[in-house]
């Protein structure tokens, strides 16, 4: 009697652990298969992206030298580059910007170089900072900025004027919405008048590009990074994550970069589904650090004190 009964009893576990190890495969299978669809359906959409918006790239996409590395901080570093090369070989960058995000404090800040800053070259002499890029491309563009202002940064980006249009109007068929503050037309392609309304990237670029007002480049410097947050902010707010990859699947042909299409992904994963999507900006030089100066052959640049303006960036990186 007894050892029928720990015979069934014996059975009962042996089918318990049979059922236990069916329902875990197909547990694993269905993850696996949801996994596989999820990958899939991204990887669609990015190709879809990038189908949609190839026909039109004009950016060069020259595999630039890149000897990056991560920023002493704990953040990611990446170097944006605004070029005008309106088909020159060795176009100076019109814009130069730090962007950082730190993936422990899932902060994102933002480093306006102004174009004209009096630096070190490395081999090349002082030199307005944006003369290196002409030089030696956004490799020595990091180095100069390493050199200066003791910044390592890991990752490059280049979007030319024609690549920004295309890229705004791909991002935001209805426009960026965005306050003029006063009417510009003076050096610019467009036009624009004063108040809120919505830019397609045309009048967007004029946005950002006009300086002929009584603070120049400073005001420059200030609507380009109001433009950013702008469109970082906009960017999150109608997007989803499902349509994540068809959005960076369309950036690609406009921009040139060394960063990794699951780089782009996660961050922008990271900035959609955080509540929190604040973006710290400053500006180089910092007030009260610099003095305009004419130089011979050169022109106008801003000479300023480059440990003073080294120790602002480390400050503002760090906290």
């Amino acid at each position: 009697m007894d050892m029928r009964y720990e015979k069934k009893q014996h059975e009962k576990k042996l089918q318990k652990k049979r059922k236990r190890k069916r329902l875990l495969k197909t547990t694993v299978l269905v993850l696996f298969l949801l996994m596989a669809v999820t990958f899939g359906f991204a990887y669609f959409q990015y190709k879809q992206g990038i189908n949609k918006a190839g026909e039109e790239s004009t950016i060069d996409q020259e595999v630039y030298e890149f000897n990056g590395v991560k920023d002493q901080y704990g953040g990611t570093n990446i170097l944006l580059i605004g070029s005008d090369s309106r088909g020159e070989e060795s176009a100076r960058s019109d814009t130069i910007m730090i962007a950082q995000y730190h993936p422990k404090k899932h902060s994102y800040k933002l480093i306006s170089i102004m174009r004209d800053t009096y630096v070190d070259i490395p081999n090349h002499g002082k030199n307005k900072i944006n003369a290196a890029f002409a030089l030696g491309g956004p490799e020595l563009l990091r180095q100069t900025i390493k050199e200066n202002f003791d910044v390592d940064i890991k990752y490059y980006a280049i979007v030319d004027f024609d690549g920004f249009i295309h890229l705004i109007d791909e991002a935001f068929p209805t426009g960026v919405e965005i306050e003029v503050e006063k009417a510009m037309s003076a050096y610019v392609d467009v036009p624009l008048e004063p108040g809120l309304q919505r830019l397609d990237g045309a009048h967007l670029l004029s946005y950002v590009r006009f300086r002929h007002d009584a603070m120049g480049d400073f005001d420059r410097v200030k609507r380009q990074q109001k433009a950013l947050k702008e469109v970082s902010s906009q960017f999150a707010s109608f997007q989803t994550l499902s349509k994540l990859p068809k959005l960076v699947g369309v950036m690609k042909p406009y921009v040139n970069t060394n960063m990794d299409t699951s780089d782009i992904i996660f961050i922008g994963k990271d900035y959609i589904s955080k509540d929190n999507r604040d973006i710290d900006t400053f500006r180089i030089p910092v007030d009260g650090t610099f003095n305009p100066e004419r130089i011979s052959g050169i022109g106008e640049v801003l000479r300023l004190d480059i440990e003073d303006n080294a120790d602002a960036i480390g400050d503002f990186l760090a906290k």
